[in-house]
Formats: C-alpha cells, sequence, structure tokens
C-alpha cells in the first residue's frame, strides 16, 4: 500500500476496504421525503441569519429532546482535539464536517449518525507548522443543479474540492482536486514555515470560492513584515484564481494613503472569520482583522486601511465597492470577528431597507446599508483617550454608533465592578487602583511598577462578540447576539529582547518573564478568586433593527460552582450569573437555542452544560436539556424523515470533540 497515496483518499468506515476500493465509499441517491430540509450553509444561507422556519420542536416540548446520534471525533487525527468549532451541513439526508486534530472530512447518515466516508490529508511538516489547527469551523456547498461538490481549506492552507458522493478530490479543480494557497498570492511565502492559515470556511457564492487567511494568534507579533492576508476569489469549476484585494493595499492603490509610513513592511490583516454575500447585489462582505500588531501599531501609523474594516466586495471581479471601517489604527484587538447577518428591514422613517449588521467584540452592533455602506442610524466620531506608548500613533477619535446602544460592558467604571458584598466591591476597588481605567477605546499603558501596572480594558481582547457572530429572523427583523462579559490588562514594556519580537514596545502577557506585581496576574483579574466585573458574565441581546432598540436581555448559562460554593457568597441568594465564551445561537420559529458555555454541577451530580430554549419573542427560558460538555461550536437543525433535529459540536476542558443530534422521541 501507498501511504502517501493514501493520505488523498475517502476511507468508509475507516476500513481496510475503503482505503483499497475508493469506490465502496459512494453514497447512493436518497430519495427524499415530504418536508425534508437541508442545511447548506455554515451560518444557514449566505445572509448568515443561522435561522430556520422550523418548529417541531417548540417551547412546550424542548425538555423531552432525547440523543438520537453522538459521533466522537477522537480517532481522527493523532490525538484527540478539544476545541471542536464545526457547523455541520446537511444536504439531502447526509450531514457533512470537518472533525479531529488533522481536521478530516467525514460524512455521516443524518438520521443514524452512522459514518459513510471520511476524506484525509496527511500534510505533514505544513501541517505541523502552521498557524491555525484542528477541525476549524467547516466547510462550504456548491451545487449547479446537478454537480455538487464540497469544499474545505486545510491546516496547512489548501483549498481542496471534493465529490460530495465519495469523498474523493475532483480531478478538475485545481491540481487534482487542490489550490495550494501559500502561491498564486501577490506576494513570496514559504510553503512550510510561513504564518498563514485558516479557520473559516470558504465563502461560497454563485460560482464563486472566496478564501481569506489567518495568522498566529496572540498579542506579541514576531515581526511586522509578517505574511498579508490578502483575499482571493477562484472558479468554483476549474479553481483558477478569478481576482484578489489587497487588504494591505498597495502603492497607487485606494487607501494607500492612509498609511503615514506607507505599507511596503507590515503584513497581517487578514479574513480570518466567516463572510456573507448577497447574489442579488453581487456583493460579498468581508471583516478585515487588523495589520501588525494587536495592540502595538508602532509601525503603522495612520488609520491604516483597511484594517478592522468591514468591506463590500464585488463577487465576479474583487473591486471594492464601499467599506466602513469601526476601529481607526485599533490598538484593542477588535478585529471584524464574525460575517455580518444580512436583512431586509422596514426601518422607521426610511422603508424597506437591505441591512447588514455586525456585532463586534467591542460590543457594539454596527448597523449599515449593505448597498452604499452608509450607516443606518448616526454614527459619530467621538474622542478619544490618548496612550503613553513611546513611538505610538494614536486616533484622535473613533465610530460610536448612537443605535443600538452598547449590548455590554464598555469601559472600566466603580459601577461594573463585583457586588455581591460592600468587602467584595471595596477590595475590587483596591484593586483597579493599580491600573490606568477609562471608557471604551481607553489604550494599553506602559509598566511603571511605582505607578499604573497597565491598562484594565472592557470588553476583553476576546469581545464582546467573538467568531460565533449573531443569529437574526428575517421576517421580524430581529436580531440575537450572545456577548461575555470580561476585563483584560494591557500593559507595555520596552522589549530587549529582539528574538522575541521586532517591536520595540510588546504587550507583556506575551512575555515569558513579566514583572512582579503583587498578588495579581496578567490577564483577567479576580477578586479573592472571584470575577473582577459584576454579572452577568455571558447574555444575549434581542434587538429589533425595525427601531434600533433592545427587545429583551437575559442571562446566559447557570452560575458556575466556583460562584455558588464560594465561602465568601455563603448564604446569599446569587442570581443567575451567565457563563463566558464564545457562543453563538439557532433561531428557529419561536426560539432561540443555545448551549452553554463549561460546565457546571447540576442538581443531580452529574456535571456538564445544557442546551437551552427561549421564547424569541420575550427571552423567557422555555426549556433545557443536558450536554455532558460546553458548546464549542454552533448548533444548527434540519428536518429529516418527519423528525427536527438540533445539532452541536461540544467539547473542552477534559472532555474531546462531539457531535451530538437531538430530536423529540416520536412525532
Amino acid at each position: 500500500m501507498n501511504w502517501t497515496r493514501r493520505a488523498a483518499l475517502a476511507l468508509p468506515l475507516l476500513g481496510w476496504l475503503g482505503a483499497r476500493f475508493p469506490a465502496l465509499a459512494q453514497i447512493s441517491p436518497r430519495k427524499r421525503a415530504p418536508g425534508d430540509t437541508d442545511w447548506t450553509s455554515y451560518a444557514g444561507s449566505a445572509a448568515n441569519t443561522r435561522y430556520s422556519p422550523l418548529d417541531q420542536v417548540n417551547g412546550k416540548n424542548f425538555n423531552e429532546l432525547e440523543i438520537a446520534w453522538r459521533f466522537k471525533t477522537d480517532i481522527l487525527g493523532v490525538r484527540p482535539e478539544y476545541q471542536f468549532e464545526s457547523t455541520p451541513l446537511v444536504v439531502n439526508g447526509v450531514l457533512y464536517s470537518t472533525a479531529g486534530s488533522r481536521r478530516d472530512v467525514i460524512a455521516l447518515d443524518a438520521a443514524t449518525g452512522e459514518l459513510l466516508w471520511i476524506h484525509r490529508e496527511d500534510e505533514g511538516e505544513r501541517a505541523r507548522r502552521a498557524p491555525r489547527q484542528l477541525s476549524g469551523r467547516g466547510l462550504s456547498y456548491w451545487t449547479d443543479g446537478t454537480e455538487e461538490r464540497l469544499l474545505y481549506v486545510t491546516i496547512g492552507y489548501r483549498l481542496i474540492a471534493l465529490d460530495i458522493r465519495t469523498g474523493q478530490r475532483i480531478a478538475g479543480f485545481g491540481t487534482d482536486g487542490v489550490i495550494d494557497l501559500r502561491q498564486d498570492d501577490d506576494q513570496q511565502i514559504d510553503p512550510v514555515t510561513a504564518d498563514v492559515g485558516l479557520n473559516a470556511t470558504p465563502c461560497v457564492v454563485k460560482d464563486t470560492v472566496i478564501v481569506g487567511a489567518a495568522h498566529t494568534a496572540g498579542n506579541v507579533p514576531l515581526t511586522r513584515d509578517n505574511v498579508r492576508g490578502y483575499v482571493r476569489g477562484f472558479d468554483v469549476r476549474t479553481g483558477k484564481r478569478k481576482w484578489i484585494f489587497h487588504t494591505i493595499p498597495r502603492k497607487g492603490e485606494f487607501g494607500y494613503d492612509t498609511w503615514l509610513d506607507g505599507t511596503e513592511k507590515i503584513g497581517n490583516a487578514g479574513v480570518w472569520s466567516q463572510m456573507s454575500a448577497d447574489p442579488e447585489l453581487n456583493l460579498v462582505y468581508i471583516g478585515v482583522e487588523l495589520p501588525t500588531g494587536d495592540v502595538g501599531g508602532q509601525y503603522r501609523r495612520g488609520n491604516g486601511l483597511f484594517g478592522e474594516s468591514i468591506v463590500a466586495l464585488d463577487i465576479d471581479t474583487g473591486v471594492r465597492k464601499w467599506h466602513y471601517q469601526t476601529v481607526h489604527h485599533g490598538l484593542w484587538d477588535y478585529d471584524i470577528p464574525a460575517a455580518p447577518v444580512l436583512l431586509d428591514v422596514p426601518v422607521k422613517g426610511k422603508g424597506v431597507v437591505k441591512l447588514l449588521a455586525a456585532p463586534t467584540k467591542q460590543s457594539f452592533l454596527y448597523v449599515l446599508d449593505r448597498v452604499t455602506g452608509k450607516p443606518v442610524w448616526p454614527i459619530p466620531e467621538r474622542k478619544v483617550p490618548k496612550g503613553d506608548v513611546p513611538g505610538e500613533w494614536y486616533s484622535p477619535t473613533q465610530p460610536i454608533p448612537t443605535k443600538p446602544k452598547a449590548y455590554d460592558v464598555q469601559g472600566i467604571t466603580p459601577d461594573v465592578l463585583i457586588d455581591f458584598t460592600p468587602e467584595l466591591h471595596a477590595q475590587a476597588l483596591e484593586v483597579i487602583k493599580n491600573y490606568r481605567t477609562g471608557p471604551l477605546f481607553t489604550p494599553a499603558s506602559v509598566f511603571d511598577p511605582e505607578g499604573t501596572w497597565g491598562t484594565l480594558t472592557a470588553p476583553s481582547l476576546t469581545g464582546g462578540s467573538n467568531w460565533p457572530g449573531g443569529a437574526a429572523d428575517p421576517e421580524t427583523g430581529i436580531i440575537y447576539v450572545c456577548s461575555k462579559t470580561q476585563a483584560d490588562v494591557m500593559t507595555e514594556l520596552k522589549n530587549d529582547n529582539p528574538k522575541l519580537s521586532d517591536f520595540a514596545w510588546i504587550n507583556v502577557r506575551g512575555m515569558a518573564k513579566a514583572p512582579k506585581r503583587g498578588t495579581h496576574t496578567y490577564g483577567y483579574l479576580t477578586v479573592e478568586g472571584l470575577p473582577l466585573l459584576k454579572p452577568p458574565y455571558e447574555r444575549i441581546t434581542a434587538i429589533d433593527l425595525k427601531t434600533g432598540d433592545f427587545v429583551w436581555q437575559v442571562p446566559h448559562g447557570e452560575t458556575p460552582d466556583q460562584i455558588r460554593n464560594h465561602p465568601k457568597l455563603k448564604g446569599l441568594k446569587i442570581p443567575k450569573t451567565g457563563r463566558p465564551g464564545n457562543i453563538g445561537a439557532l433561531v428557529t420559529k419561536t426560539l432561540v437555542i443555545a448551549g452553554e458555555a463549561g460546565i457546571f454541577t447540576l442538581p443531580d451530580g452529574r456535571r456538564g452544560a445544557m442546551l437551552c430554549a427561549y421564547d424569541k419573542a420575550t427571552g423567557e427560558q422555555k426549556g433545557a436539556v443536558y450536554m455532558p460538555a460546553g458548546q464549542s461550536g454552533c448548533p444548527m437543525t434540519y428536518m429529516l424523515n418527519g423528525r427536527q433535529h438540533i445539532v452541536i459540536a461540544v467539547g473542552g476542558g477534559n472532555y474531546s470533540g462531539e457531535l451530538i443530534a437531538y430530536r423529540l422521541s416520536s412525532a
């Protein structure tokens, strides 16, 4: 057996026969039953709404859900995965997902969870040195009504097209079904060691596959001249590159003049999150991250387009149609973390508007006209504080939406600190005396052992909202956004180690040896082991896009054990606090469905998390069913053989990745 070739085969049931006779993996055509539905896109549709009109599972019977099947991913890859973030697809009764630490592609019977085929790529050193590993967030589906194919990006940053029935590469796409994304990118990229990859799914719209880029996560970049995260469009049939968009403009291109020192020695600015698209407008909407670095802009003075911008590109040509920058010269790692949600909504006084609503790490929902990029409600420029890092450039203003209002805590003031007891609140006030505090967009500060130890900021550098983004009901025009409430510390130190980074000043969280600061640690601060900020620590907010007003807001997640059992809180009645995490919701005809982050101890002694259902009109919790671990991917739903299924990826802590499908015992 040629084991090198075996790496590119589709293996039915992981067996010996499939390795030698891959045709045995072929899925026979299935006759669709009346009422069957699919889930053919990462977020349900190109509009990224995560919406389904199904209502067999509703508030009256949600607690009656049972596990239909489960699929453990431990055997996929050389080690188990604990960060299983995929949202599966379902096409004609077959469920498809990336899974495992090698990012295999699997096909399961959507009714039973039986493994039908697996596609495996072994990329060797290229994958081992890649910046974005594990299973990623899933794959994409394309059909012209006759031909069907799946597309995904490997750990080693290759775009692969698979036959949906066999899991085999499609020979006419690229080279033997593969496009090497480290080639033909308008820059020199090392094929093995380059700092570029992707966790997100490709965006497939019409006959174009659009692929972004991601880099090593972290706040201390090795070099400012990193790989650039350009965006490319490819022909879905042939794999030929159709266009490229330079997220860092070259000299002579639009946006170059927003860089005071030019763009010749700067990198990153990738599109690591999902994208959304409007085929009728022929536009794809991308969210660009920061150029290097996340909390230090010493070498990119100026507003720096297209950093932290939403950009609308022509699907066929990649030409920029409009852009909107949510943060000028960002210094807080407030990337555009998720695909914007697209809705057509009758806005008061404006008629029906083609809206784009973008949840962000800063806990603002930026609502734009997706045709023009103009704000639906005013977003004035407001003055923001200036920092003290030598050589840093600070934007004097930032865009602050007037509607909707912020949906989570912004900035650090005494009224957002822990207040379970007066004593704990007093301790929190003492803790923050050591730090610079202020409103949103207060920048990092230089460490001074006799003075300020850094800047406390909220939301944290991971949000607010993050990659799961929002979910919405296109019929009511209401969007549902999950967010977490955490404070973060941003401290800058003079860098005396050129091997660590070529930045003169770096964020102290990335240092192996940080200066001593009493009993407090870098990152998330605590008081007696409790979170510095008061709850809720995770919340779901419903926002009516017809008016820009909140409909409801509720804590999401039962109170953690460490709070319920804390000796300082003994005898106190602690309300439901929520548990922080990167959570995404599913919206159905009557419900908002979301799993909890992390785990807690149930009254019966089991440890785990709950998959919760809320009345989408009121926020009242209507039910919850047990999960063995916290939500790690986003839930999706489909109808098959007359029964509605809800599937979710779980994992984290010491529980490895698993797909769990729920349905009613009878329908």
